[in-house]
């Protein structure tokens, strides 16, 4: 997952780095659908950068549309980043927890393969994502922790109960919202329209999964 580097970085820079990853983002989202899934590896590759454009899209366009004209102007301070970069890893795995519920229950839908063994390849793509992505530095102290739960929440998956509609997605949407360094005042304004944002951008993930994943392929790969 691409990141805005840390604090001393001069503005300049910080202001490049975030555009970039804008621009990296919306055209991985679309760009990267035409992949085939059938396997493990191919899955978490998506899970991995869907999760990481539906996260950064959702925040940055949150604090754009929040801040206006000032947006860029947040950008002079530090306290600001250090947040921010705190903020987009907490929304990333709350959108990792959700798409990898959501392709689960795609799995065993379309495989008809046992809950177990769907766990097994979804738990493993997860896992494999959160280990090779570490602790990141700018990513605060409660990433481990959050990490651990996303880990636990898929554990707890009933697989053949998933929905194919927007009940796996109940994690991202109130994360934007909780991570978003902005006053809580203003939070509590914007809830309903930020959550209902972040369950639209999710509508087209949903659509390249359905389009993409071979259920079968991906189930007979473990």
């Amino acid at each position: 997952m691409e990141h805005i580097d840390q604090p001393r970085q001069g503005l300049t820079g910080r202001l490049t780095d975030v555009m970039g990853a804008l621009k990296e983002f919306f055209v991985t989202g679309r760009r990267k659908r035409q992949e085939p899934i059938v396997d493990q590896e191919s899955l978490a590759r998506f899970l991995d950068q869907r999760a990481s454009y539906v996260a950064q899209m959702s925040l940055y366009g949150y604090l754009r549309t929040r801040a206006g004209v000032r947006y860029f102007e947040l950008f002079h301070n530090d306290e600001f980043i250090v947040m921010l970069n705190v903020a987009k890893w907490h929304v990333w795995l709350d959108c990792l927890s959700d798409l990898a519920v959501y392709s689960g229950g795609l799995l065993h839908q379309r495989s008809g393969t046992s809950p177990q063994k769907v766990g097994k390849v979804v738990g493993g793509a997860v896992s494999g994502i959160l280990k090779k992505t570490g602790v990141p530095a700018d990513s605060g102290k409660k990433y481990s922790a959050h990490a651990e739960r996303v880990r636990k929440r898929l554990d707890k998956v009933k697989w053949a109960k998933v929905t194919d509609d927007e009940g796996p997605f109940s994690e991202s949407p109130m994360s934007v919202v909780e991570w978003a360094p902005i006053i809580e005042t203003l939070k509590e304004l914007d809830q309903s329209i930020v959550i209902n944002s972040v369950r639209f951008r999710w509508q087209e993930i949903r659509r390249a999964l359905r389009e993409h994943l071979d259920a079968e392929a991906v189930m007979r790969s473990k």
